[in-house]
């Protein structure tokens, strides 16, 4: 699932999109209210946390230019102002919930989850599947012919990827600023690495296959239709 972190504070924000990222979820970080409403008006995020005081346009302001786009992507707020009428605010601005700093991040993780499931009622899709590849991203679990496939958080971010682009090629920059949030670097195998991980576990004890490589393009997940 795809998360937006709008933090300021650049070490607060780094130990975010950190933590997220190691429980699996993909993290997109920003510093500024402007260039966060642009993402979330034009991405698709299953959450947004976002800081209040943020430059440019504060957190309240992002919040209540989403609801009014009609977008009801949950949103989590994060504060040092611990007023009651701040958190008053923000919840009549149609925030989900509110949570002061400092913060122990084992609380954020568990508040992000519970409002990823209370939003699973969304258009969201919970469950990706794909041939007998069945994937539930709230449990971060995937089986593929009933069996467990055990997935490091990479490698299940990796394959969400790859299944909410069924059909598309991804080129290797691309995979890797959606999952490793880096500049692709055409020295590193990491991608291939990754790939030829992910194919063994889904694919080399199973058929159809999955996972295709195209030469000098990329990757897709797809599978044959029936006949």
């Amino acid at each position: 699932m795809k998360i937006l972190v709008a933090e300021d504070e650049p070490k607060t924000g780094l130990y975010l999109q950190q933590g997220l990222s190691e429980a699996g979820f993909v993290v997109d970080r920003l510093t500024n209210g402007s260039d966060a409403l642009q993402a979330a008006l034009a991405e698709a995020y299953d959450l947004l946390i976002l800081d209040v005081m943020l430059p440019g346009l504060d957190g309240w302001e992002v919040l209540r230019r989403v609801r009014a786009n009609g977008q009801h992507v949950p949103v989590l707020f994060l504060t040092a102002r611990d007023g009651v009428e701040d958190r008053v605010k923000g919840l009549e601005l149609g925030a989900d919930d509110y949570l002061i700093k400092p913060f122990a991040f084992s609380e954020l993780l568990a508040r992000v989850r519970t409002l990823l499931r209370r939003g699973s009622n969304s258009t969201a899709p919970t469950y990706l599947t794909i041939a007998d590849l069945q994937v539930d991203l709230l449990k971060r679990r995937a089986s593929r012919a009933g069996q467990r496939i055990e997935l490091t958080a990479k490698e299940f971010a990796l394959l969400e990827l790859l299944l909410r682009r069924r059909g598309e090629v991804l080129s290797k920059s691309l995979i890797a600023s959606q999952v490793w949030d880096m500049n692709f670097d055409s020295d590193t195998n990491v991608i291939e690495v990754a790939i030829r991980r992910l194919r063994a576990k889904i694919d080399d004890n199973f058929e159809p296959k999955l996972i295709h490589t195209i030469r000098g393009m990329g990757y897709l997940l797809d599978a044959p239709e029936p006949t």
